[in-house]
């Protein structure tokens, strides 16, 4: 009797979780839409979303955010671009090749990582990248490639985490039976533990983007926060989040809705990258 109450008690403490989870998630979306999707209407969509000018200061005022759109969708590309092969093949390594004292050296370091606060890397690229890419295209040394390579050793915890996770959850008959059938080691871990761990070395990516492109007090620090579509990666960008997080605090009316309504089209982005990578992720699977 006791026992059945303690499962009816815990079944209870679960479900309050999960309804408390929704229930932000609900809260959170309710204030963003509510705050954003009205100046969209009013301003124009398109106006907004294609507008190359930010100026909330002129007279008219301009809040177009193609310019933080373009600034945070390259930035993440560059930066999954960089960040994935190493994080994956990293993985790879410490799942199937690392030695086991030194993979007691290498993990922790892994897991430090992953508990840094952004200003920190901030910093590190601020007082080491910059000065490199600015001796290396000149300039400033504030630009897109500083960025991305802040942000792709940013998400190379989690996706080496999640990807080393999930290559270790393969059934070890796969190798077993690779090997049994002549492959080599190496030959066996890259065409037959790889794609069967897909799954979950595609979420570790998933989850690296959402990193990567929500990314702010760090990115502040070395993307040159300028307002504008540049014409190489050399140029300095500002993304969606630190449009949002630099002008917030002194923004009213008009611009602070125009800021609010910024966060809107980050959260959609955020969900169609989501969406996209689930979509290939079933394809992949099935």
């Amino acid at each position: 009797m006791k026992k059945i109450s303690f499962e009816g008690f815990m079944k209870g403490v679960f479900m309050l979780c999960a309804t408390t989870s929704i229930l932000a998630i609900i809260l959170i979306c309710y204030f963003i839409f509510s705050g954003g999707v009205p100046f969209i209407m009013e301003y124009g969509l398109k106006e907004f979303l294609l507008g190359t000018s930010w100026r909330p200061s002129n007279t008219p005022p301009a809040f177009g955010i193609l310019p933080m759109i373009f600034g945070s969708l390259v930035m993440t590309l560059v930066a999954v671009v960089l960040g994935v092969p190493i994080g994956v093949l990293t993985a790879t390594y410490l799942a199937k090749f690392c030695d086991k004292r030194l993979y007691k050296i290498l993990k922790p370091c892994i897991n430090l990582m992953a508990g840094i606060p952004s200003i920190v890397y901030g910093f590190f690229a601020l007082v080491v990248i910059v000065p490199l890419m600015k001796d290396v295209f000149g300039g400033t040394g504030m630009n897109i490639i500083t960025a991305s390579i802040l942000l792709a050793i940013m998400i190379l915890p989690t996706i080496i985490g999640l990807s080393e996770s999930s290559i270790k959850s393969v059934p070890n008959s796969y190798y077993e039976g690779s090997i049994g059938l002549g492959a080599s080691h190496e030959r066996a871990v890259m065409t037959v533990v790889l794609p069967a761990a897909k799954s979950g070395i595609i979420s570790s990516i998933i989850l690296g983007v959402g990193r990567a492109i929500g990314e702010t007090m760090a990115v502040i620090l070395v993307a040159g926060n300028q307002p504008r579509i540049p014409n190489s990666l050399t140029k300095g960008v500002r993304t969606l989040t630190t449009n949002i997080v630099l002008e917030m605090a002194y923004a009213a009316d008009a611009h602070r809705e125009a800021l609010i309504a910024t966060a809107v089209v980050l959260f959609v982005f955020i969900l169609l990258i989501n969406a996209i990578f689930l979509i290939v992720k079933r394809r992949t699977l099935n």
